[in-house]
């Protein structure tokens, strides 16, 4: 275990769990420099420990019995086995919190497929992203048939020209056929940047950008996607094997 370096940039959301009861001085202090504080568990040698999001990252952060110091790290027992890896496997898996659906709903995207489609994804997309590319690709067979939206959340984080990139399809008369050709021809390089792009269009790309890392998203492609039950998943990359019909629902006939 290790001592926690405090001065971190931190996402910002709320966590899907809140602890109602108010929090011991050292874990106060991690929330107060950004951390998101998840649900507290009990763990062996007097310690109280707590899920704590980092940059994307889910990490166990273990309060002191006098509950004047907290520690973050592997807590391991004599035969070296890890016993915080359980715990953060199932934070890390747990469904995401409202607020970010919101906070995508209100980004600037571009939407693939029926405005009536029963199924809305979200995904977090940067122009040059080759995955990204392939998860358009796979997609087809569920928008073509109407069964789902891809709303795309344009970002530029990949290359030089990824920000001008977005800001020209956010920016075109018909976005959606804008990024369908620019899909088109994603081994020539895509949609060629305007010369003079939208102070608009440049500045949505820009909060798109952010909002990426509010959501502590370093890689694209990230999807959004609601469960059967209604929760809010995240595949976080291509998603692949099951989590294709997961994400897209089962594949139209």
């Amino acid at each position: 275990m290790f001592r926690l370096g405090l001065a971190l940039s931190l996402m910002t959301l709320m966590s899907s769990t809140v602890i109602a009861q108010p929090l011991p001085e050292p874990i106060q202090a991690l929330q107060d420099r950004g951390a998101t504080i998840g649900e507290s568990f009990e763990a062996p040698g007097g310690l109280t420990g707590y899920t704590v999001s980092f940059q994307g990252q889910t990490l166990a952060a273990y309060l002191t019995a006098g509950e004047s110091h907290v520690l973050v790290g592997t807590l391991l027992d004599s035969d070296g086995t890890n016993l915080s890896q359980p715990v953060i496997d199932a934070a890390a898996n747990a469904s995401r919190p409202e607020e970010e659906w919101s906070a995508l709903a209100a980004a600037d995207w571009i939407a693939d497929g029926a405005s009536d489609a029963p199924r809305v994804v979200y995904a977090i997309t940067d122009p040059n992203c080759p995955f990204c590319h392939q998860f358009y690709v796979q997609a087809r067979d569920w928008v073509d048939a109407g069964a789902v939206q891809i709303r795309h959340v344009m970002v530029g984080v990949l290359r030089e020209d990824s920000l001008a990139k977005s800001a020209t399809l956010l920016a075109a008369d018909n976005p959606r056929e804008a990024l369908a050709a620019h899909e088109a021809k994603f081994d020539e390089g895509g949609v060629t940047p305007l010369g003079s792009l939208p102070p608009s269009a440049t500045q949505a790309v820009r909060d798109n950008n952010q909002l990426m890392s509010d959501l502590g998203i370093r890689g694209t492609p990230s999807v959004f996607y609601r469960t059967d039950e209604g929760d809010i998943a995240l595949v976080r990359g291509l998603p692949r094997g099951p989590q294709v019909q997961a994400v897209l629902g089962s594949r139209p006939e």
